[in-house]
């Protein structure tokens, strides 16, 4: 089983919850697991995903902001920081 995860970061920008959605459509599609990666880089080092299905990104489109949160994660720039999480 193949698996994909989408995060966000930085500032919200228009068209990322449908970024969000079409990743996970386009995912499920293919047979993958998807998930979504909460509160961007921060996020990602802690761990913080959870597993997005077809009902997690109905409706979405016209909601602002972004369904999985963001933020800026200085820690994410340095060597320590990018350590700290594994990818396998």
């Amino acid at each position: 089983m193949k698996r994909i995860a989408v995060l966000t970061s930085g500032g919200d920008a228009p068209g990322m919850n449908a970024a969000i959605r079409a990743v996970v459509r386009t995912g499920i599609e293919k047979g993958w697991e998807v998930y979504g990666i909460e509160r961007g880089y921060a996020g990602l080092i802690t761990g913080s995903a959870k597993s997005l299905g077809l009902r997690d990104v109905s409706g979405i489109i016209q909601q602002g902001g972004t369904l999985l949160g963001s933020s800026r994660s200085p820690e994410f720039k340095t060597e320590e920081g990018l350590r700290s999480f594994d990818l396998s």
